[in-house]
């Protein structure tokens, strides 16, 4: 049996993680000596490495809890598991995209700024006018209402599609990079 402490060390999971599992009841409740020391025995420790090992890969808690689930049952179709890990591949997809559509509206930014002596500054000017830009799930690209021109504006010469007007400023859609 180990103490909280040896199980972090054997597993990679921190004590104040290994205690939150418990609580959220992704790992039993521990066995505890008669002084009220947390006690893990091999099972425990193989699913704190489990639990680490999905975390790594991003799984949320609740998948995981699924996942810990499925691989518990013994009986469980791997199909089950499958679209489980399917659906997360597609959750990270979707957080690339808006990663890229992120990255593409601030180098735009950057490109548009002088970096120099003159206090005027697109990225600055952006930040404060434009309210939260936002990669919308619709795959339009993010919101930015500071800029002029897209990142293509910048590279090619093309103009952007997809001005939408609002009651406060016109904002232009840039175009997400996947």
């Amino acid at each position: 049996m180990l103490n909280i402490g040896q199980a972090a060390a054997a597993t990679g999971v921190s004590a104040k993680m290994i205690r939150h599992y418990e609580s959220v009841n992704l790992l039993p409740a521990a066995q505890r000596t008669d002084a009220g020391y947390r006690q893990y025995g091999p099972a425990d420790v193989q699913t704190l490495r489990f639990i680490r090992h999905a975390r790594d890969l991003g799984f949320s808690i609740a998948e995981i809890a699924r996942l810990v689930g499925l691989w518990h049952d013994r009986s469980r179709s791997s199909r089950e598991v499958k679209a489980l890990a399917e659906a997360h591949i597609a959750a990270l997809d979707e957080k690339l995209r808006e990663l890229g559509a992120m990255k593409a509206a601030l180098e735009h930014l950057v490109h548009g700024c002088h970096g120099d002596e003159r206090p005027d500054c697109p990225i600055i000017e952006s930040l404060a006018q434009a309210g939260p830009v936002v990669a919308p799930s619709d795959g339009r690209g993010l919101v930015c209402g500071a800029c002029e021109a897209t990142p293509a504006d910048t590279t090619d010469g093309a103009k952007a599609a997809g001005t939408r007007a609002t009651p406060a400023r016109r904002t232009r859609r840039l175009p997400s990079s996947a």
